[in-house]
């Protein structure tokens, strides 16, 4: 403001003192007073102008330099400068939040979508696109009610009760392939919602088959203390001789070592499940597990039948693999024992190793049992999974022994494998991969401890 009244005064001042040097004699006060009108005029417009050419920056949105000099205008034009600048840098970082927050959402395992007041699409990200089958350029501001027809969801919509989420079906979902979602709308700002979906398919494959094995274990359980409960009753109440009564009591010990068995089974699953995988550098020989596995086997064919199978077991050709001994044991004793329990007498049973071209190893089991059917075989891994329930229970067996292998296998890096023809018989086979497989220097006469 200084520096503008000095400027007009500057100006009038000079107006004056020309006008002092060119008045003629005698008309020097008036010409002065003109020439300093004048020159306060002409200071105006000058202000004016560099006033307009500020107005006309600001109009042109400010993008350019301007040079104006000092004073009023000039001092005003470098604080909108720095002003514009401040808020030009606020802008850019706040559109960088604005993405990095987008791609964050972008970024989610959840579907994420924005909705206006009238539930129109604002912005989805990709994980949402997959479930609901939105497309970015077709579906933005569309009612996501038009969109998503679920009756369940609707219905959700309506109720306005938005404290739970819903569970409904995904896009992909068919009764082969079941695709299930969590879907919660968050109401916020002024009517917007924000809708979070989760596929929660695994979860509820998860439940299912948790209360499928709580019920398969009650089941198995159950009926052998039925039986159980039964002979004692009957032992207690009625009369009986003595050789009714060891009838009776080798029928419960029948039923106290299936249930044994069971028990068994189930700790051998839970241990397998939570323990750390076996270790690559503790190596087990071949020839050992087969000497067991055939001692096993033999014992359990004499138990099961009256008259045995024909069991051959072929070398194991020097060889070891890298794991758990206990736990490959386990897998291949299960694999030896079905073949037993589901082939008739005297039939004959092949047990052996086999060297792959690449180095690996595989252990097969073939028999000439009853064979499978194809749309059984993808189910056999599952717990308490049997083709003929009556029969299995008959020859002793628990339903959990392949689920074992497969988890064996799992944790030895090998692949299950089965091959089965009904009327031809079947053959269970673990591949293991080259790196766990070595030719041994010695073989030590039993590593099973």
């Amino acid at each position: 403001m200084v520096w503008r009244l000095f400027s007009l005064v500057l100006c009038q001042a000079s107006a004056a003192v020309l006008g002092w040097l060119i008045a003629p004699k005698g008309d020097e006060w008036q010409t002065t007073l003109a020439m300093t009108l004048l020159g306060g005029y002409l200071w105006f417009v000058l202000d004016s102008v560099r006033g307009l050419r500020l107005l006309g920056w600001l109009r042109a949105g400010a993008a350019t330099d301007l040079a104006i000099g000092n004073g009023l205008w000039g001092e005003a034009y470098d604080r909108v400068r720095r002003m514009l600048r401040a808020s030009a840098r606020l802008t850019v970082e706040s559109e960088s939040r604005l993405t990095d927050f987008l791609a964050a959402l972008q970024a989610s395992p959840n579907g994420v979508v924005l909705l206006d007041a009238q539930t129109r699409i604002e912005w989805f990200n990709q994980t949402a696109a997959d479930h609901f089958g939105l497309d970015a350029r077709r579906d933005l501001l569309q009612h996501f009610g038009n969109l998503v027809r679920d009756p369940g969801f609707a219905a959700y919509m309506a109720e306005r009760n938005f404290l739970h989420d819903i569970a409904m079906p995904g896009r992909e979902h068919s009764s082969a392939k079941p695709v299930t979602l969590s879907v919660h709308l968050h109401p916020y700002g002024e009517g917007r919602m924000l809708l979070l979906s989760r596929d929660i398919t695994a979860v509820e494959q998860a439940e299912a088959m948790r209360r499928d094995f709580v019920a398969n274990v009650s089941h198995e359980i159950r009926t052998p203390l039925t039986v159980l409960a039964g002979f004692v009753e009957t032992l207690q109440t009625l009369p009986l001789d003595d050789q009714e009564r060891q009838r009776y009591l080798g029928l419960m010990s029948q039923q106290a070592t299936r249930m044994q068995s069971l028990v068994s089974d189930l700790l051998t699953l839970s241990r397998l499940e939570g323990s750390p995988l076996p270790s690559t550098h503790d190596w087990i020989s071949c020839d050992a597990l087969m000497l067991q596995c055939e001692q096993d086997a033999r014992d359990l064919s004499h138990l099961l039948w009256a008259q045995s199978h024909d069991l051959r077991f072929e070398s194991a050709l020097g060889y070891e693999i890298a794991g758990s001994a206990l736990e490959l044991h386990s897998a291949m004793s299960n694999l030896i024992g079905n073949a037993i329990r589901y082939t008739p007498s005297q039939r004959r049973i092949d047990v052996g190793f086999k060297l792959l071209a690449d180095g690996g190893v595989v252990f097969y089991v073939k028999d000439q049992g009853a064979g499978i059917a194809q749309e059984h075989i993808p189910r056999l891994t599952e717990r308490f999974y049997r083709v003929d329930r009556s029969r299995s229970r008959d020859t002793g067996g628990t339903g959990l022994g392949l689920a074992i292998v497969k988890h064996v296998a799992q944790r030895h890096g090998a692949e299950l494998g089965i091959d089965s023809v009904p009327g031809k018989g079947s053959t269970f086979s673990l591949t293991f991969a080259p790196h766990r497989v070595r030719r041994a220097l010695e073989v030590p006469a039993n590593v099973l401890h």
